[in-house]
């Protein structure tokens, strides 16, 4: 993801010319021609987002107001979604209200038509990633975490500002815990594109909330991050979840794990195992981050791991996975190490694998040590999310079922669970 700069005029006299050719599509919006994108986008009346986003961009004359338009749109995407999520508004749509996928294939339609976008002044190719740039991360709730509101309610907050949440101006809250909670898109999209990732899910119905405790009430922001490396590499983690950390009483980056059970993940490796991302990039090797002198191999949570697995929170087992992958000091090959790893070894695979799971908590909880911060943070796997018997083949099955949608909502409802109980136990 490219880094954060200031207006898009700063560089909108480069390159290009007005009428130029734009960038290809990538692998996700290509994805976008597909009969199932299409549909999810239709049913749940999020088809109509990008035609709006067109024709904002038609009435953008600088690059000021480009840069205008396109957060605009994005917070306003991320609002529609968190508001569909939350039952605010109507549905627009006969597709169940729990959905993460609208929210999925509505940004890529948006990211596409910017990214071939031809307006009447000059823009390079260094303005338009920015702008893109920030219609992923306003869509994304990645820049709206800013644990403040006018109204706060429990279970539901007042919404006064156009990024769905509390709104710049405002009040601080007061006597009231803050948590931040991470999602991810769906991904695999090759293996079923009708897929939806629960984690993104719950991000959409937990954003904004105040959850009761009984240490008292707690507010719960959240953002979804995309499944590609170089994005990570990029450091869009870091980026956004530095100021919101900083804040926090606690925070669980969560993503789609194992069939039929959560896991607390106890340890994070620092490797990327090569599985292929949404753009079909597969990458192997060391975690990238800055400072990698003194990058660790191995980081650890601090979630209260043993009250989760203890608890019931719903119907599907928790555990404590304290399992990881190593090269022992002095070895040469991958050894599985049930109880954690040993001193000096170098990771292989952390609790929650080698994927981009692995890595964003790698990353939350790499930050809260470099940080400084004491406070509980680690990863939760969700189940996966499967579709009912006999809609189970890609090629042959509808985008949704009842037996599909009772899993999403029975996931959510239990993640909300586990932040309840990880909010008293800390």
């Amino acid at each position: 993801m490219p880094s954060p700069a200031g207006a898009a005029a700063d560089d909108a006299a480069a390159t290009a010319q007005p009428g130029a050719p734009a960038a290809a599509f990538t692998v996700e919006e290509q994805r976008l021609d597909g009969a199932v994108p299409r549909e999810i986008l239709r049913r749940a009346g999020f088809d109509e987002v990008a035609p709006e986003f067109v024709r904002s961009l038609r009435g953008a004359r600088t690059p000021a107001a480009a840069e205008r338009t396109v957060v605009r749109h994005g917070a306003a995407l991320w609002k529609r979604a968190v508001d569909r999520a939350q039952g605010r508004g109507p549905a627009r749509g006969d597709l169940s209200r729990d959905d993460d996928r609208p929210l999925y294939w509505a940004r890529l339609a948006l990211t596409r038509e910017l990214r071939q976008w031809q307006p009447q002044f000059r823009l390079s190719e260094a303005a338009r990633s920015r702008l893109l740039g920030k219609l992923e991360r306003s869509s994304r709730g990645q820049d709206s975490m800013t644990f403040s509101n006018k109204d706060a309610r429990d279970g539901r907050d007042g919404r006064d500002g156009a990024n769905g949440k509390g709104g710049q101006g405002g009040k601080e809250l007061k006597g009231v815990k803050r948590i931040v909670v991470t999602g991810f898109d769906p991904f695999t999209l090759d293996r079923d594109i009708r897929i939806s990732n629960p984690s993104g899910a719950t991000a959409l119905a937990l954003d904004g909330t105040v959850i009761r405790t009984a240490d008292g009430p707690a507010r719960i922001e959240t953002a979804v991050f995309p499944v590609r490396w170089q994005d990570f590499a990029d450091g869009t983690v870091e980026e956004a979840l530095r100021r919101p950390l900083a804040r926090a009483d606690l925070f669980t980056t969560v993503s789609q794990g194992r069939v039929g059970r959560i896991d607390v993940e106890r340890f994070n490796g620092a490797w990327r195992g090569g599985f292929g991302d949404n753009e079909n990039v597969s990458e192997t090797g060391l975690v990238p981050v800055t400072d990698p002198a003194s990058q660790p191999q191995w980081t650890t949570t601090s979630l209260p791991y043993r009250a989760i697995a203890a608890a019931d929170t719903g119907r599907f087992p928790v555990y404590d996975n304290t399992s990881v992958t190593e090269i022992p000091a002095g070895g040469t090959a991958p050894v599985v190490r049930p109880e954690g790893p040993t001193p000096g070894s170098a990771a292989r695979a952390g609790g929650g694998g080698d994927y981009l799971s692995n890595e964003i908590a790698y990353r939350a909880t790499l930050l809260r040590d470099r940080l400084g911060l004491d406070i509980p943070g680690g990863h939760v796997h969700t189940p996966v999310l499967q579709f009912g018997a006999g809609n189970t083949d890609p090629a042959t099955g509808t985008v949704t079922d009842p037996e599909f949608v009772r899993n999403r909502l029975d996931i959510i409802a239990q993640l909300r669970t586990i932040i309840r109980v990880a909010a008293e136990a800390s």
